[in-house]
This record gives structure tokens, sequence and C-alpha cells, in this order.
């Protein structure tokens, strides 16, 4: 009788569990800003599942999630500049999975498509910029290497559904060999300069001084000049004076009206 009774009661109870676990094998929820990859017994469907919950074969469909958020990935990697001068350069790549192809990305790749790809595309592309640039320039040209890696990783990987919104350079890193050179480089330039500066300063004051001298001379020729006619002027005077017989002239007025002046004096 008790058997009968616990039969009763323990088949109804096994049956609701695996009901319960049949239908919770049944619905799949995709998060927010995922997509969902069905796999039907090792199969990857073509279609993609998107946010919110779903209904899948139990026990033989598997739902994947791709995310589809932007991906912070961070890469350091040694590449050669123009000069051939070691780079170790430390970059921040943010990208994201394109919701059209999770499945294909998937599917051909698998979920480990960062570490397949986006990697190995990174250290490709960065090698090939700073090749361009000397190891001087790559520190100038932050900007224009940041967008050359963007596009070029682009032009690599949106075919697959890969797209790369941002590079940013954390760090250039150099020998201690280079980085002593820039330095003795950069003290070269400074005393140069202090030399040029120093030059200029010397030829200011020396066109300033011949200028000087100049304005003195021709103030001094003026002067002597000055003197020198006055002192001719002088001269004719005195000769003037010494050939005077002390007679003043007797006939003075221009040609139309001469006056005697000894009749005046008469």
């Amino acid at each position: 009788m008790k058997t009968k009774i616990t039969k009763k009661v323990v088949i109804p109870v096994v049956i609701a569990i695996l009901l319960i676990i049949v239908i919770a094998n049944s619905f799949t929820v995709v998060e927010a800003g995922h997509t969902g990859v069905l796999v039907t017994m090792g199969k990857v469907n073509d279609n993609v599942l998107q946010e919110g919950v779903h209904f899948k074969a139990p026990f033989i469909q598997q739902c994947v999630l791709i995310d589809n958020r932007i991906v912070k990935l961070e890469v350091e990697t040694e590449a050669f500049s123009k000069d051939l001068q070691s780079v170790m350069t430390t970059l921040a790549i943010n990208y994201r999975v394109d919701t059209a192809k999770s499945y294909s990305i998937y599917k051909n790749i698998g979920a480990n498509y960062e570490a397949v790809l986006v990697t190995p595309a990174v250290n490709e592309v960065l090698k090939a910029i700073t090749a361009q640039y000397t190891a001087e320039q790559s520190v100038t040209n932050r900007a224009l290497i940041s967008d050359g890696l963007v596009n070029g990783l682009n032009e690599k990987l949106n075919d697959i559904g890969l797209y790369v919104t941002d590079v940013n350079i954390i760090n250039f890193d150099f020998s201690e060999a280079f980085i002593t050179a820039i330095e003795e480089k950069q003290v070269a330039q400074q005393k140069l300069l202090k030399a040029e500066t120093e030059k200029q300063t010397a030829i200011t004051n020396a066109e300033a001084e011949a200028q000087t001298i100049r304005i003195k001379a021709e103030a001094e020729a003026d002067a002597n000049r000055t003197i020198s006619e006055s002192i001719t002027e002088n001269v004719i005077n005195y000769k003037k004076l010494e050939k005077w017989d002390g007679v003043l002239p007797r006939v003075t007025g221009g040609a139309s009206a001469l006056v005697d002046v000894g009749d005046i004096a008469d």
C-alpha cells in the first residue's frame, strides 16, 4: 500500500521536474548589447537572435552570446621606425562586432576572434605605419599614426564584420641609447640657439655702435665745415680791411641814382 502511494507521489514529481527542465531549456535570453548565435548539434544557424527572450529546441540547441558593444583592447608591440630604431608601443583599440555578421564570425573564426584576428591585425598595421616615420617623427605625429591605424585596421577587418572606432597611443618607449642621443641633441640645439642669440646680440650692438660713430663723425664734419666756412669768411674780410686805405667811397647808390658822398659832406 505504501509503495503504491509512494509511486503516485514520486512519478508526478519526477514528471514535473522533467517538464521544468525541458521548459527551462526551451528558452534563452539574449542580454542587452549582445546578439545570440544558435548552434544546433554543432551546426551554426545563419540567423542571429536579437536582445530579448527566444525559443530554442531544448538540449539540442545552444545559444552563444556575442558582445556587440564597443570593446577596449590593449596591445603592446614592438616595431621599427624609418631610421631603424626599436619602438615599443602601447595601444588602446576600441572596436565592435557587426550584429548582422555575428554568426559568420563565430562560424568561421570562433569566439576567440579577438586573439585570432584583431590583435594580429593591430601588430601588422602598426609595423607598416611605424616604418613610415623616424623615431622622433613618431612622437610628434601621434594623431597621424592613430588615424592611420584606424583606417588600416578597418580596411582589414570591416569585411569580416569588425569595426575599429578609435585608437589611442598610450605610450612610445625607445631604447636607452636613443633617449640619450635625443637628450644630447636637445642640449646641442640649446647651445647652438644660445650662441646664435649671442652672435645676433653682438651684431646688433656692433651696428648700433657703428651708427653712433657715424652720426658723431657726421656731426663733427658738419661742425668743421661750419668753422672752416666761418674762418674763410673772416679771412676774406680781414684781407679787405688790410687793403682799405681809409677813404670812404665817394659814390654810392645804383646806376640810375649816383650820389657824390663828398658833395654831401661839403
